[in-house]
C-alpha cells in the first residue's frame, strides 16, 4: 500500500484524476478528516471540496505507474 497528499482546484482535474484512477485495477481510497470515499467516485471525490489537502491510499503493489501519472495532483 502507499500513499500521497493531493489537492484539486477545479472540477475537470477531479473528472481528470477519476478517469486515470478508474482504468487502473487497484482498490484507491480518498480521505479528508475522518470521510474516506472511493477514489473511482466522481460524487465522493467532489464531495470532499476543492481547494483541500486529500490523503490518497492505493491498495496494491507495484503502482508507480499510477503514483506518476497522479503526481500534477499533488499537494
Amino acid at each position: 500500500m502507499s500513499g500521497m497528499k493531493l489537492t484539486f482546484k477545479t472540477p475537470d482535474e477531479i473528472v481528470e484524476f477519476v478517469n486515470t484512477v478508474s482504468r487502473y485495477e487497484y482498490d484507491v481510497d480518498v480521505k479528508r478528516g475522518r470521510v474516506v470515499v472511493d477514489a473511482k467516485s466522481l460524487l465522493g471525490i467532489m464531495h470532499l471540496g476543492l481547494n483541500s489537502t486529500l490523503e490518497l491510499k492505493v491498495h496494491g503493489e507495484n503502482c508507480e505507474e499510477l503514483q506518476t501519472k497522479l503526481a500534477k495532483f499533488a499537494a
